[in-house]
């Protein structure tokens, strides 16, 4: 796995870019759902449907050589079990790196009012594990998939799981951030302009995308959820083209108005974002290394139903 994400690297020039020496680095994983679902028979959940801790160990092993003196494996995990069930304890300690729970504050006395700056959509400022803003590089390590009302999750898509439970949801009953999705079909409009608020507000230095065995239909183990094998892994320094291009590999126009697939039920959050001056998410604006779409295209069934 490591000599696959060196070479993916490799062809972006590098990380010389991104870390200096001596930085501190938080790696931001997808364990969406923790235990609350069970992955599909013969199939693990990092196989199927969350961030695999082989990427991640290898990830972490190249920022360590290029420098880094801290990694932080952060995730607003689902429940306690999240980090040792799925492999990121044994990662985390083969690695040194810490794990960081965003529920929790630790080792901090409170969350950071973090804002987002200039022209938010939903929220001026993001309530914030402290460490997200003190670290010198933030790279998001996700898994590509679909999803029912953004279409595809992807690094960007992946920094829903930022913030704590405790302050985004809408009823204390709730164990997922509803608060983001808002009330009725509010989400339509709503969750794609969180995902912008959360990513102005903590910039992502490098996206990489864990396609090699993921789903098509849906970001966990319920409705239209299909394991499915792309063998893909992709990666850049503009989050935006990264998903594009992701999005692209898919099977689907990344630039697609709703309610189009995969936009189905929300809108496009790469052309918002491309509008915003975030990235692009036009093809023909993306420098492509390592091989053509084409090359790797699988083509993916959108999110039918939940």
């Amino acid at each position: 796995m490591r000599r696959q994400v060196q070479a993916l690297l490799d062809g972006l020039g590098g990380l010389d870019d991104v870390i200096r020496s001596g930085d501190r680095v938080a790696i931001k994983v997808n364990l969406t759902g923790g235990t609350y679902f069970d992955p599909p028979a013969g199939l693990s959940a990092t196989e199927s449907y969350l961030t695999h801790p082989e990427v991640v160990r290898a990830v972490c092993e190249l920022l360590r050589d290029a420098g880094a003196r801290e990694l932080f494996i952060v995730e607003a995990v689902y429940d306690a079990e999240s980090y040792p069930l799925f492999g990121y304890e044994e990662a985390a300690a083969a690695l040194g790196a810490t794990l960081v729970d965003l529920n929790d504050p630790y080792p901090y006395s409170d969350f950071a009012s973090t804002p987002v700056g200039e022209g938010w959509f939903i929220y001026e400022d993001l309530f914030l594990n402290p460490i997200l803003q003190e670290v010198d590089a933030f790279v998001s390590v996700a898994k590509m998939k679909c999803h029912y009302n953004c279409g595809v999750t992807h690094s960007m898509k992946n920094l829903i799981g930022l913030v704590p439970v405790s302050h985004y949801r809408l009823s204390e009953e709730h164990w997922w951030r509803s608060a983001l999705h808002g009330p009725g079909d509010e989400a339509k409009a709503r969750l794609p302009r969180v995902i912008l608020d959360l990513n102005r507000a903590r910039p992502i230095h490098l996206a990489l995308i864990d396609g090699i065995k993921t789903a098509e239909g849906g970001e966990a183990p319920r409705g239209s959820f299909n394991p499915v094998a792309p063998g893909v892994l992709i990666a850049g320094k503009d989050p935006v083209a990264t998903d594009a291009v992701a999005t692209a590999a898919m099977g689907f126009d990344p630039t697609i108005e709703p309610p189009n697939a995969p936009f189905l039920r929300g809108d496009n959050y790469l052309n918002m974002a491309h509008e915003l001056g975030l990235g692009t998410n036009q093809l023909d604006e993306i420098d492509l290394v390592g091989g053509s779409i084409d090359d790797v295209r699988y083509e993916f069934e959108p999110s039918w139903r939940m």
